[in-house]
């Protein structure tokens, strides 16, 4: 039996370890670090490092890296050892307080946009005491920020810490208007995780999940996902032991996971954790993805994270639920039990959506990413029309104070199920609307555009500074009026009435809202290629700059960075499916169609009079798609050897990816699939959709 208090974060340098082992003005000056971003000491940096290196040894590390997030989506580490070697021959373990602060990984190898040259190797990385140290596999891990030798940020992590000071900031000039004198605003993050998992004998021999993450060929099995079964569904006891598993190797490292479930398609799942401060949330999701894949390993299994691994049945995404509150706990979206006489919060609830609708193509850039351009508006994900879903009784609270009437208010009543061995239980003033792609859950809205596989920094970044640029705004009206209960329900009114566009309660999921978005003057960005450049828009440039997010240098650095990651994907995409077509799929059904006409010959031999329509009409078929899917092979070969004709031009590059790559890789796959279903299972080469989803 786990006893789960004990072990949940006993692999972490925590706050009560820190306590624990630190003397106590070391303790003190390094919270006051951590919770009031004062400079660190040095010789602090000194104590803790000893007092770090002590308890890492006890929890088993000979090793410590400086983690970091590089703007690859995934995390990089380089391990040193504690080991020192003395002149007599003998060996003391040591760890300084140099070493905690600053690392120095060679920068050249990561993506930098321009901002470096290749040979320019020299990267820094610098601790981040927000985030706690941990033990894994026999290594301390300090949680670092990365930067160029010219101090260009060249993470995920850094954006993300400045944008905590910049809503910090504003979020306490709206406070102390109300009044209250805060130390510190934060935000929130509790992320939800879909993943498949697939048996890993099977993924083995798809070259299209070992190179690329998802299925570039296969036919719909005869079951798929439409009995709803396996939502919610029992687990299946592979999966079981990989989530009992899962948790306890979470709960170690600290990572707060709490609900986990059978998703909406077969082998697909998904884990959801407790809320934690945002920059911490963002350390937690890198680990969990990581840990997943890990452990799965070791149930002969492998977690797919990519957001449409499989053509046909629902997507992974990362629903992402962000709040913001005080040092004291008190949640700034909290509407309480009378929302239209809570002004504060209604202050707060209206920034969102005035930052919502103002920088709408900047957050469909911060969750833009070849994948996703799979699953949003796939009627599995959110539409790519960015919009906010905030429930019937918001509604018409908005509504009456834009129309300056009297809200009378919504009795919610109870539900009475009609049994009386069940009780009855109070009933929501608002249902949920899972197509939204941001969505007011009560207290928290639920960002649901994020795909699975990318790092939730950047969507929270930009959502983080938007929402501050908005409470920048109320602050400077509000603070120089003469009466700030009157300004401020001019500002709120004004706000309402200038915003209210991007208030959708419909089903984002039905054509009409298609055109009802156009007509409303909503952004509809259907793709990575054509997303990416808008992050360089001068309303866009000048909020991130203004706030001191990135530089105009750093940012158009990004921009290269994900339009390079878009085209290399989609690259990487298309020469597998010529792999696999060319020399795997077209000698499989070449191979076939011999055995047809061998049958066929023979029989004809046999008798003139022999029964032949079978062998006829289906070496006739295959044939005929053997040639098309010839013709396709040929057509995306082709395609491919113009793209590395068009030169430099990221943009132009990513627009010819979307526009002639994939649709000639559609073509393929369309033509290969229908001659999955006529090709003897003996001879088609890869494990079929049945076997990935159904065989765990």
């Amino acid at each position: 039996m786990v006893d789960i208090p004990e072990l949940f974060g006993s692999m972490v340098f925590n706050e009560s370890v820190m306590a624990e082992r630190l003397p106590k003005d070391t303790y003190t000056s390094l919270k006051m670090t951590i919770e009031e971003s004062r400079p660190l000491d040095r010789s602090v940096a000194e104590t803790v490092a000893e007092a770090m290196k002590c308890w890492a040894i006890e929890k088993g590390a000979t090793h410590y890296t400086h983690w970091f997030q590089p703007m690859t989506g995934i995390t990089a580490e380089k391990h040193d050892s504690f080991m020192t070697p003395l002149p007599d021959g003998r060996a003391i373990m040591e760890f300084s307080g140099k070493a905690l602060i600053q690392g120095e990984p060679d920068a050249s190898s990561f993506p930098s946009g321009g901002l470096r040259a290749t040979f320019e190797a020299r990267g820094y990385t610098a601790w981040d005491p927000t985030s706690y140290a941990f033990v894994k596999d026999g290594t301390l891990y300090i949680p670092t920020a990365f930067c160029s030798y010219g101090g260009e940020t060249l993470d995920k992590k850094t954006p993300l810490l400045r944008s905590e000071k910049a809503i910090n900031i504003q979020a306490k000039r709206i406070l102390a208007l109300f009044g209250h004198d805060v130390k510190r605003v934060c935000t929130n993050v509790g992320a939800e995780q879909e993943y498949f998992l697939v048996d890993r004998n099977a993924y083995n021999k798809r070259k299209d999940l070992i190179y690329t993450g998802r299925t570039l060929f296969g036919a719909r099995p005869p079951k798929g996902q439409e009995l709803d079964d396996h939502y919610f569904g029992t687990f299946k006891l592979r999966v079981a032991d990989f989530m009992r598993d899962l948790d306890r190797e979470l709960w170690a490292l600290g990572i707060p996971a709490k609900t986990e479930h059978n998703e909406a398609a077969p082998a697909q799942h998904e884990l959801a954790c407790v809320y934690s401060h945002t920059n911490t949330a963002c350390d937690h999701n890198q680990l969990i993805m990581s840990t997943m894949r890990r452990v799965a390993k070791r149930h002969k299994l492998t977690c797919l994270l990519h957001e449409k691994p499989f053509k046909g049945v629902n997507g992974s995404g990362k629903h992402n639920n962000w709040s913001i509150s005080t040092d004291g706990g008190v949640n700034l979206l909290d509407p309480g039990s009378t929302p239209a006489e809570n002004a504060q919060f209604l202050t707060f609830f209206c920034a969102v959506i005035k930052a919502v609708d103002e920088y709408q193509e900047l957050l469909r850039v911060s969750v833009a990413t070849a994948g996703n351009d799979h699953r949003l508006g796939a009627s599995e994900a959110p539409p790519a029309i960015v919009s906010i879903y905030i429930g019937d009784e918001l509604e018409a609270i908005l509504n009456s104070i834009e129309k300056d009437e009297t809200y009378d208010g919504v009795d919610a009543g109870e539900f009475e199920l009609g049994l009386n061995v069940l009780p009855s239980f109070p009933k929501d003033t608002t249902d949920r609307n899972r197509t939204s792609p941001i969505a007011f859950t009560g207290n928290k809205f639920e960002l649901r555009m994020l795909g699975s596989s990318i790092s939730i920094a950047g969507p929270n970044t930009v959502l983080n500074t938007i929402v501050a640029e908005a409470l920048r705004q109320f602050a400077d009206e509000l603070e120089g009026a003469e009466n700030f209960n009157s300004a401020l329900r001019g500002v709120i009114r004004r706000t309402i009435k200038e915003h209210k566009r991007i208030i959708f309660n419909g089903n984002g999921y039905d054509s009409a809202w298609q055109e009802e978005a156009k007509r409303r003057g909503l952004s509809n960005i259907a793709s990575t290629a054509e997303a990416i450049p808008h992050m360089l828009d001068r309303k866009n440039v000048e909020v991130l700059t203004r706030h001191g997010i990135y530089t105009e240098k750093e940012l158009a650095s990004r921009c290269e960075i994900q339009l390079g990651a878009y085209i290399k994907n989609v690259n990487i995409e298309a020469r597998t499916m010529l792999d696999m077509a060319k020399t795997d799929i077209l000698p499989a059904v070449i191979q076939y169609e011999g055995t047809l006409a061998g049958t066929l010959c023979a029989k004809k031999g046999l008798a003139s009079g022999v029964a032949c329509r079978a062998e006829t009409e289906l070496l006739d078929k295959i044939a005929t798609l053997a040639d098309e899917f010839y013709n396709c092979t040929c057509a995306l070969e082709n395609a491919c050897s113009e793209a590395e004709k068009l030169g430099g031009d990221q943009r132009a590059l990513a627009m010819y990816f979307r526009n002639n790559i994939c649709s000639a890789m559609e073509n393929l796959r369309e033509t290969g699939d229908k001659l999955e279903v006529l090709v003897g299972g003996k001879y088609w080469p890869y494990p079929s959709y049945g076997t990935l989803l159904y065989r765990v």
